[in-house]
């Protein structure tokens, strides 16, 4: 499949070179959910301004498309040859609490949310290199995931952005998915 290079300012999103079929798929998945989201729970959006609206729409399409590119393998290979942008990438990823203070609901449990897949994704990423790190985000994000609708009266709009999240940064972007183990 033809790859095509990617501008240095999109480079870490998309990778050094990306098909465009994977650009479409990441680009398709992050608008049509935030829109079937958006469409399903209009309401978390009634009582703000719009820019607060259209600012938490736009992280969250973030979240969302970010999940389908972290599996790509030139945004995997982007990071893997970049350690010190990988753990800045990590520490950025406020998204979550972000939208919680935007949309004013489930802050706590965004914080909570957020704090488990930063703490996570770090544990899993000094393990690149390493046999057990596949498993190790795999136990991390499955704990996360099991426990996530347990939270009383979450949301479920949230709970929707803090599944994904927590698969972006912590399963999809820390994991080398296509380096080579030891």
């Amino acid at each position: 499949m033809r790859q095509f290079r990617i501008p240095s300012f999109l480079q870490d999103v998309f990778g050094e070179k990306q098909s465009l079929p994977s650009i479409l798929a990441i680009l398709l998945f992050g608008g049509i959910m935030t829109a079937a989201m958006y469409y399903r729970y209009p309401e978390f959006t009634d009582h703000l301004p719009v820019w607060r609206s259209v600012l938490a729409l736009l992280l969250i399409f973030d979240v969302f498309a970010g999940c389908i590119a972290n599996f790509t393998i030139s945004t995997s290979n982007f990071y893997a040859a970049r350690t010190t942008n990988r753990i800045v990438f990590i520490a950025i990823h406020v998204h979550i609490v972000l939208v919680a203070l935007l949309l004013q609901t489930d802050i706590k449990y965004a914080i909570g949310i957020w704090a488990y897949t930063i703490i996570g994704a770090f544990i899993v990423n000094s393990l690149i290199g390493k046999r057990v790190q596949l498993f190790a985000a795999a136990l991390l994000f499955s704990t996360g995931l099991g426990l996530m609708p347990m939270l009383p009266g979450i949301t479920p709009y949230m709970l929707i952005l803090g599944i994904l999240f927590l698969m972006k940064v912590l399963f999809g972007f820390s994991v080398d998915h296509y380096g080579k183990l030891l």
